[in-house]
């Protein structure tokens, strides 16, 4: 039996179990709303949970009430892997999750990992809206799991403790990258060292020169206040990696059995919150620039001339996805 199967039983059993039952008690029963659990791992404040929030209140709306999300944030219901593990059996409704964390699962989305994929956010938003984003987004039915739409994450630069001002410069530093073995293997194609700290101890190992910087947002860099003791900015926009708001297919189950649209409905709600999101951290992100600028922080903006050294630099990375050419030429493309 497969996993989807025992699902379905699962969730079979609960009906099959009111047979017999009088009417007024099925009644009462219908009456009562849908009650689903949203998980989220970021604060309250923080633009996904936000429009964690957005999504709920919509699919309320749009249902008549009959359905009512809860959201769970400041990781309540748990990590990220955690809360896949469990949307994957029924435990857990909806989630944000990282890309990065999904292609652990299903290792063709790494492809939308790769430094320097898109030009620019146009680009990615082109691409993750159109046909592109609609496949991968089927790609999660293989991992019990439905996805509903893009939510933003930023895109990421180095930081560094001593100014840096182009690749050359860059080469033989250690450098903090995200816990992946993609970014690993992408500043080691650089030249880079790459080193793997736990994130809230980044700040610690900038300060004492275990690390000669690292690689993030501008709203994680001053909300950790890796400003204070990594002043130099280096703008490559090397990773834009989004994330995915997603279902379990037991909610999508239910959902479908209290009235045939409302899958339909709820596709749609997750779309608008979407747009929600990007424009919550579109404003998050200006915010945190706009606020290190006032600091002092000290940006380099890279010529084309050298932004295209850091391209040519991760080839051997692209190399890795040879058989995914032809995918990686339409999103380029796009």
């Amino acid at each position: 039996m497969t996993r989807r199967q025992l699902l379905h039983l699962l969730t079979a059993a609960p009906a099959l179990a009111v047979t017999g039952c009088t009417a007024q008690s099925a009644s009462s029963q219908q009456e009562k709303p849908l009650i689903l659990r949203y998980a989220e791992n970021q604060p309250e404040d923080y633009p996904t949970s936000k429009a964690a929030k957005a999504f709920a209140e919509l699919v309320a709306q749009r249902t008549g009430g009959r359905v009512k999300v809860l959201v769970y944030s400041g990781a309540e219901l748990g990590a990220e892997q955690s809360v896949i593990q469990q949307m994957q059996f029924g435990g857990v409704d909806f989630s944000r999750v990282s890309l990065s964390q999904l292609a652990e699962y299903e290792p063709e989305l790494s492809v939308l990992q790769l430094p320097y994929l898109y030009s620019d956010a146009e680009q990615m938003w082109r691409v993750l809206d159109g046909a592109i984003g609609d496949e991968f987004l089927a790609m999660l039915d293989g991992m019990d799991l439905t996805g509903l739409s893009w939510f933003d994450a930023g895109v990421r630069s180095f930081y560094t403790r001593e100014k840096v001002v182009c690749l050359e410069e860059l080469q033989g530093k250690a450098i903090r990258v995200q816990e992946s073995d993609t970014m690993s293997e992408m500043v080691a194609d650089m030249g880079i060292q790459p080193v793997q700290v736990v994130y809230s101890q980044v700040y610690a190992a900038l300060h004492n020169g275990q690390i000669d910087g690292a690689e993030n947002n501008w709203p994680s860099y001053e909300a950790m206040s890796h400003y204070e003791v990594a002043p130099y900015f280096l703008r490559d926009e090397h990773t834009r990696v989004p994330e995915i708001q997603l279902a379990s297919i037991p909610a999508m189950e239910k959902m479908a059995a209290l009235d045939p649209t409302f899958p339909d409905i709820l596709r749609s709600c997750a779309r608008e919150s979407a747009l929600i999101e990007r424009t919550l951290w579109a404003e998050q992100e200006e915010g945190a620039e706009q606020e290190m600028l006032a600091r002092g922080i000290v940006v380099t903006e890279l010529s084309s001339e050298e932004k295209q050294k850091f391209r040519a630099a991760v080839q051997p990375l692209y190399d890795q996805f040879a058989d995914q050419s032809e995918l990686i030429a339409r999103i380029q493309n796009s």
